[in-house]
């Protein structure tokens, strides 16, 4: 019997990789003669970047740039296609990873270490450029990111905003001087993780409380992404409100859709087509996804959320693994055959981290063997 091992990352505890292995160890405990396929997943967010350099080859750079509060590291990204075509993610340097739970403050957290990523791969002469959006620290809507590229956001007396999510509250126009010399030539295609638009409290504002806001600093950034959507409207006549995914990475999706031209795609299935998710799903009897939490966001077109409709498209069911599963999730709402969470006992999410692996991997197991049970039990007439 033939098993799709899919995961996406575990924010915080395992690589895609390294849940693929967990899946497979425990799949193989449970049937010695399973045939396991690892096939390591991502959606635009953590882990982007590897995936994709580990399904297409090509090499990594390394730059110096700033994390979401400015501090300096150095970051990763990709060239595939002899260098005509670049590869990064938001998540490198403006992601959730890079910050400590009380450091986490979109008021303050900027994109502009991904804005530097940006224009060190364009400095490579590139001729397209892929970014995956998914996993960032930012509600910023891309003020950074674009900063960095030298397109200031303006307030109204014609001076730049600060940085981070509270200069949305400021915000008038951009400096567009920069933007042709910037797009010319070049395609701009953007991985989404989310199908959430700009605005709402369905928008980019559905994320801002993982990412550190109360609700005084959502009530600001709510403003604020209001009266980014104005801007970008009045700068490139495109409904910026409309966007599906347009609220990818804290509205970093809208803003380089309508001012860059960028190509929104689901992150999922841009992943999935450059893995050939099909051919090495053909001859599976079972699809194990996996990630860190399942809840009424995972619906919104997330890595294993896409996994399983693709999986299900060719009649193979998924079952899906998480570090935890919120009381908001609705099983029959989503293409999944079964949902399981992986936790044995209270622990710390520090101690909880350290057993993931170990957790997935017996989650696994008893996953195929309550399937294996299933598949050998006499149907009833």
């Amino acid at each position: 019997m033939k098993l799709l091992a899919a995961p996406n990352a575990l924010k915080g505890s395992l690589s895609a990789q390294r849940a693929a292995e967990a899946i497979a160890q425990g799949a193989r405990r449970a049937s010695s003669s399973m045939d396991v396929i690892e096939l390591p997943v991502a959606d635009g967010g953590d882990g982007t970047l590897d995936v994709l350099l580990a399904n297409l080859g090509g090499e990594a750079r390394e730059v110096e740039v700033h994390d979401p509060l400015g501090r300096t590291l150095r970051a990763r990204y990709g060239l595939i296609d002899c260098g005509r075509t670049a590869l990064l993610d938001v998540a490198t340097a403006s992601g959730h990873a890079r910050l400590r739970d009380s450091e986490r403050d979109p008021l303050r957290a900027s994109s502009y270490g991904t804005g530097e990523l940006m224009r060190a791969a364009l400095a490579s002469g590139c001729e397209r450029l892929v970014i995956g959006l998914g996993g960032s620290a930012t509600v910023d809507g891309g003020l950074g990111l674009l900063a960095a590229l030298g397109i200031p956001g303006l307030d109204a007396s014609g001076h730049a905003v600060a940085l981070g999510g509270a200069g949305l509250s400021e915000l008038t126009r951009f400096d567009a001087r920069a933007i042709s010399s910037l797009t010319q030539g070049r395609e701009l295609v953007c991985l989404c993780d989310v199908e959430t638009r700009l605005t709402g409290p369905d928008g980019a504002l559905l994320y801002a409380a993982q990412k550190g806001a109360d609700a005084r600093a959502e009530a600001v950034l709510g403003a604020g992404l209001e009266r980014l959507a104005v801007a970008l409207e009045a700068q490139s006549g495109v409904n910026a409100r409309a966007l599906v995914s347009g609220g990818a990475a804290g509205g970093i999706a809208a803003t380089l859709c309508t001012l860059l031209g960028a190509r929104l795609v689901p992150g999922i299935d841009f992943v999935l087509d450059q893995a050939r998710f099909e051919r090495k799903l053909a001859g599976a009897a079972l699809v194990i996804t996996a990630e860190g939490r399942l809840d009424r966001q995972s619906a919104f077109n997330k890595g294993p959320f896409g996994v399983a409709r693709r999986a299900r498209a060719a009649g193979v069911p998924t079952v899906v693994l998480a570090g935890s599963i919120a009381d908001d999730f609705e099983l029959e709402a989503t293409p999944f055959a079964a949902a399981l969470a992986i936790g044995r006992e209270a622990l710390t999410l520090d101690e909880a981290r350290t057993h993931a692996s170990s957790w997935l991997s017996a989650t696994s197991e008893h996953a195929l063997r309550l399937y294996l049970l299933a598949r050998e039990a006499p149907r009833r007439p």
